[in-house]
């Protein structure tokens, strides 16, 4: 299984840490909608981040890809049977992949990913204006935080997609600022399947560290 994406990008992350935690032989394929291969074109028609190949099967979207790996891999489940705690594990994948991480794309695209690794000039305003819409999702988000587990009683989709915005949002803001988020974040950082994908993160951000300093120089 090919996974095509950066792993900056909370719904790349999000893909990547769902297979991992599956057992899934998944390959981090690099690839941007700036910068497309033909797989990931024919994977991913509209050049949403990220798309999967499983074989001869492809598909776009982090969230379809979380519910066919949910499907194909049946263990550990990560959607709960019970419909009020399914329901409330898809609002705050929703709440992640929309709300959540339109601020964290504009944190931590103008304060690190486009200087760090572009070669752009830091765009503080941006950020700044960005950070203002986080706050008060942040907000929300420690509010809905358990003293101890999980999002919504058992490890779910909703942890993952949560983590997944936070980890871009520290790019460029402290996601720690709030006890019980800072709690959470780091049973989830525990976790074999996001140390594993976090280390690959690392990896892959130094090399184009690297391949920018060398295209600046």
């Amino acid at each position: 299984m090919q996974i095509f994406g950066f792993p900056t990008s909370p719904y790349v992350r999000k893909a990547m840490v769902i297979a991992a935690e599956k057992g899934a032989d998944a390959e981090l394929v690099e690839a941007t909608p700036h910068k497309p291969t033909p797989e990931f074109l024919a994977a991913s028609p509209f050049r949403m981040m990220p798309a999967m190949q499983d074989g001869d099967f492809t598909l776009p979207d982090s969230t379809a890809i979380a519910f066919y790996l949910d499907a194909k891999y049946p263990q550990p489940p990560l959607l709960p049977a019970d419909p009020q705690a399914r329901g409330r594990v898809m609002w705050l994948d929703e709440f992640a992949d929309t709300i959540l991480s339109s601020s964290a794309r504009g944190v931590a695209f103008n304060r690190y990913i486009g200087p760090a690794l572009l070669g752009l000039p830091e765009n503080e305003e941006a950020a700044a204006a960005a950070e203002a819409t986080a706050h008060p999702a942040l907000d929300y988000l420690e509010d809905q935080m358990p003293e101890d587990g999980w999002l919504v009683g058992e490890y779910s989709l909703a942890d993952i997609a949560v983590a997944s915005c936070l980890k871009t949002l520290s790019y460029g803001l402290d996601v720690k600022a709030r006890p019980r988020t800072a709690a959470w974040l780091g049973r989830m950082e525990a976790r074999p399947a996001w140390r594993a994908v976090a280390e690959l993160e690392r990896d892959m951000i130094e090399g184009a560290r690297i391949s920018g300093a060398h295209r600046s120089g």
